[in-house]
């Protein structure tokens, strides 16, 4: 009974998203349309010196303590911006019942110019109140040590059969420096993602699959498709199967995200174009890393340049299912949930001093494979709601039909800056919800 009622809240919440997601697909689409000729241009909104990191505009900001005694709570489903200072842990709190996996990922933006060495990163850990690790995870700069976001996951897993972090109660999160950027006089922003992920309605298979393609295919072929990366999580630009270019300058970070639905295989690469006969040799010039729903990362691979064509790829990964959290290889664990991948490319900033500050071309060769599956039946709602599911809107916005750069969010921070009169933006919103009422109550 429990199944059925739960089979048809999906199926009901599935239609209403659908019919969402065509409607403010319709809007954002026809405000692009109004707001074009009346915007100063491209380059005008992207003059001055661009931010390292674009938070997420909900972020709420919350203060790391020294310690647990005066920790601030996460709540999962709650992104939150905060900071990170040299020599010291920051403490944050959670509250947690005694059923329900939550992850917790710590995303580090240090300023530009700040000196790095490969070993220099962030550690993020969960404890329990008696002060034993749950799960700890670290990230590093690695060969590609200038500054730019990099990200750090732990987690709480009742799931998985560790009779200490089973209980519900009070549990912490810890975040820190790594290496010699510990000791470091600067400060670092940090943005914060909790999410929960309830337990399943049936156990199923405790071991990860094992019967998989695991071989590299060939990259794609074919006519690109210019998509603009956002410049975080948050505003990161969807991408779908196919082949995808924009610009990249020397220090930028461009963020793209891949709606994999359970059963969906990843395969990835990013290539930098030749540079018009200038040379010279970059270490560790071009990275991609893979992260999943949650901002855990899957996987990373950086290559050097030297003025040729240079590619880099993440892959072969197994296909997404539940199971794979029981894998022993880190980047096949990461593959465990259904919902929105992240590609995130990084030019190193000592690109400038052979090639200049002017940008060169990016290409992305996104390669979609598998067979969609059934989801793991999950037994309650995860937190946010919507993190381990693909939508027909998130389908929309890969295919390349949605707007240009970042889809819908774009749009509206487009329109928030654009400087039209918020009479003109309100009959031009007014305008569209009246089409597109008469849409939908055509369709019933």
């Amino acid at each position: 009974m429990g199944r059925r009622r739960t089979a048809r809240w999906r199926h009901a919440r599935e239609r209403r998203g659908h019919r969402s997601a065509r409607a403010r697909a319709a809007v954002v689409a026809a405000l692009l349309l109004c707001t074009t000729a009346a915007l100063p241009g491209r380059s005008a909104l992207a003059a001055g010196t661009p931010s390292p990191y674009a938070f997420a505009p909900d972020a709420r900001p919350v203060a790391g303590a020294p310690g647990t005694a005066d920790a601030a709570p996460l709540t999962p489903g709650t992104t939150y911006k905060s900071s990170l200072p040299s020599g010291t842990k920051s403490y944050y709190r959670l509250g947690l019942d005694a059923t329900s996996d939550v992850y917790v990922s710590a995303t580090a933006i240090p300023a530009p110019g700040t000196t790095l060495s490969a070993s220099d990163g962030i550690k993020v850990t969960v404890q329990d109140a008696d002060g034993s690790n749950c799960s700890f995870g670290s990230e590093t700069f690695g060969i590609v040590h200038t500054p730019r976001p990099i990200a750090a996951w732990a987690a709480r897993q009742a799931s998985a059969n560790r009779p200490r972090c089973e209980s519900a109660g009070t549990y912490y999160v810890i975040v820190e420096r790594v290496g010699t950027a510990e000791a470091a006089p600067d400060t670092w922003d940090l943005e914060l993602f909790a999410t929960s992920e309830p337990p399943l309605e049936q156990t199923g298979a405790t071991s990860a699959p094992e019967d998989w393609d695991s071989a590299s295919p060939e990259p794609l072929t074919g006519e690109e498709v210019r998509r603009d990366g956002g410049s975080g999580f948050a505003s990161a630009a969807s991408v779908g199967h196919g082949v995808w270019n924009s610009d990249i300058e020397p220090g930028r970070t461009l963020f793209y995200k891949v709606p994999l639905d359970w059963g969906r295989q990843l395969y990835a690469t990013a290539e930098l174009g030749s540079a018009n006969g200038r040379a010279g040799y970059v270490d560790g010039a071009l990275n991609l890393s893979l992260y999943n729903p949650v901002r855990g990362l899957v996987d990373d691979a950086s290559t050097s340049y030297n003025g040729r064509q240079e590619a880099t790829e993440v892959g072969p990964l197994p296909p997404v299912a539940y199971e794979n959290r029981y894998a022993i290889p880190q980047r096949f664990k990461g593959m465990r949930f259904a919902g929105s991948y992240y590609l995130v490319v990084h030019l190193a900033a000592d690109m400038a001093e052979r090639y200049g500050d002017g940008p060169l071309q990016l290409t992305l060769r996104v390669r979609v494979g598998g067979a969609a599956a059934a989801g793991p039946g999950y037994a309650g709602e995860p937190e946010p709601g919507d993190v381990f599911q693909v939508t027909e809107g998130d389908r929309w916005a890969a295919e390349g039909s949605g707007a240009a750069g970042g889809g819908g969010d774009a749009a509206m921070t487009v329109l928030a800056v654009s400087g039209i009169g918020a009479g003109t933006l309100v009959l031009v919103v007014l305008g569209v919800w009246s089409v597109v009422a008469r849409r939908r109550l055509g369709a019933w």
